[in-house]
């Protein structure tokens, strides 16, 4: 376990100093900078920014210095928004966005896997065509145009719920399902058919010889086994729903790290982008890592010190 686990970080580490380098040198490489909006700004002054922000360092004591703020954790200062740092505006925006993905999350892992379950149970039935039918618009309507429609249908049309902004519970129903949806049903099939392939071994059919109930077989036999590729989707998927969010935040106008990283970009706001490229990149190796350990508390077959031999 130990051995397994050092690999892991040094590997770990190793992604992330390539993602910060990449990172760095392809917003150096983008045309443009962060004050080229700036209107009728004297050559004096434009220089004297640069000078603030040490943009007029060589390229290499440019990322000799990132990479120093990166260990150090100090992400530099917003190019755009002058009265706050990266790190004030990730800790002021990602517990929102934290919060709509652990909602949206919830909603894609138990709605995925309970439709994918029905689906598996009644297979070639309706509830299955249905469960399906439903899996594939999720799969193949885009979240910026069910986020539209939600907003249409229930807020505007019906007036169930609030259409925009982020100040209760009831505000984050329409951002969390429009987020929720594409993942879900890319769970809800993949539960589907491992369920059916598991439902088809034969120690379910010898479960079923013994006179245990269906809804045993199911939970304690068929279900577990079946989660091992949805829990390998996991690690992926926390990220996707964060980095998803970015738009649907921006729809929704929820004050989360999303929007922030949207504006950064129209504004080219280097640190921030790079800032929150960096940080969530750091959540998903981070979470593909908790993913391989909690394979071993579904199948106790699996183990950690053997797979660092593979």
């Amino acid at each position: 376990m130990i051995r397994y686990l050092g690999k892991r970080i040094i590997f770990m580490l190793i992604s992330l100093f390539l993602i910060v380098t990449a990172t760095f040198f392809i917003m150096k490489a983008v045309p443009g900078g962060p004050f080229t909006s700036e209107k009728n700004v004297p050559d004096e002054i434009k220089a004297a920014l640069e000078a603030k922000y040490k943009l007029n360092l060589p390229l290499h004591e440019q990322y000799f210095e990132y990479l120093k703020g990166i260990i150090t954790w100090d992400l530099g200062p917003s190019f755009t928004e002058k009265s706050s740092t990266v790190n004030e505006m990730i800790n002021r925006g990602f517990p929102v966005s934290a919060h709509l993905g652990a909602q949206a999350l919830i909603i894609a892992v138990f709605g995925g896997i309970i439709l994918g379950v029905i689906a598996a149970l009644k297979h070639n039935k309706w509830q299955d065509y249905s469960a399906m039918v439903i899996a594939v618009l999720g799969l193949s309507v885009p979240g910026f145009i069910l986020a539209s429609f939600l907003q249409y249908f229930f807020a505007i049309q019906w007036g169930l719920l609030p259409i925009a902004k982020w100040e209760g519970f009831e505000y984050t129903i329409l951002p969390s399902l429009a987020l929720a949806a594409s993942p879900m049903a890319f769970i809800a099939r993949l539960t589907r058919s491992n369920m059916i392939e598991v439902l088809g071994q034969d120690y379910i059919k010898t479960a079923r010889a013994k006179g245990l109930h269906t809804f045993t077989i199911t939970v304690k036999h068929a279900i577990r086994n079946a989660l091992l590729p949805v829990i390998t989707y996991l690690g992926p998927l926390i990220a996707n729903i964060l980095t998803g969010a970015f738009v649907i935040e921006r729809i929704f106008g929820v004050p989360g790290l999303g929007r922030e990283f949207v504006l950064s970009i129209t504004n080219r706001d280097y640190t921030v982008i790079m800032g929150t490229t960096v940080f969530y990149s750091i959540i998903l190796v981070v979470m593909i890592l908790i993913v391989d350990i909690a394979y071993t508390l579904v199948d106790p077959r699996i183990k950690l010190a053997d797979a660092g031999r593979e």
